[in-house]
């Protein structure tokens, strides 16, 4: 089997949200896998051991990953816990790699931790160990503050409705990009397709 992506959902999000994010993926000459996860029963640890075993299963030479949200926070804890993984490169989009104010928020407020869960133990407290492993990584930030994280708790400008530019920063990435979209939004943007390709193939986004 050539090239595989393999694509980490973040909290609260269905399979369906991904369908058009696969399709175009595809369209750049990947074969793509969806890792489903139970987000909030299970810490960030937990769910990268299950992404671990399910990478067993995929027949592939090189592995690539696209992660979304707290789905990067999965794939960092994958390298640092499982550091031999096959070659590949990473993606994030909208990762709070330092941890998300939104989340740490609900957690310590009884009525709404249920909406968090367990997500935040080993990833959105902001306490994953650095990023170390010897593949490159790239990070897509959003710049439209559109979305219900600034309901929830004060977000520093500029952000992308849910997570801050200064939360998504990640000290060892290979690139980083800021796009003009939502937390949301950027599941659904060509123009991140057209990054995300450019990154698999040279590990750097096109900046202008």
């Amino acid at each position: 089997m050539g090239e595989t992506i393999v694509v980490v959902h973040g909290i609260w999000h269905k399979e369906t949200d991904f369908i058009l994010l696969r399709q175009r993926l595809k369209r750049c000459g990947y074969h793509v896998k969806l890792f489903r996860y139970p987000s909030v029963l299970y810490s960030v640890p937990q769910n990268a051991a299950r992404l671990h075993h399910f990478l067993q299963r995929i027949d592939s030479d090189v592995v690539h990953f696209v992660a979304h949200s707290l789905g990067g926070l999965v794939v960092r804890r994958l390298f640092h816990d499982f550091p031999h993984q096959r070659p590949g490169r990473v993606i994030t989009l909208g990762t709070p790699h330092q941890g998300s104010t939104v989340a740490r928020v609900l957690h310590r407020k009884a009525y709404a931790r249920i909406l968090v869960g367990r997500s935040v133990e080993g990833g959105l407290r902001g306490d994953l160990p650095p990023w170390q492993a010897g593949h490159d990584i790239g990070v897509i930030a959003g710049t439209k503050s559109v979305g219900m994280g600034w309901l929830i708790a004060p977000l520093a400008q500029p952000n992308d409705g849910t997570v801050a530019l200064v939360e998504s920063r990640l000290d060892g990435a290979a690139d980083y990009i800021t796009l003009p979209h939502s937390h949301t939004g950027l599941l659904f943007s060509q123009s991140v397709v057209h990054q995300m390709c450019a990154f698999l193939r040279n590990g750097r986004f096109l900046h202008a």
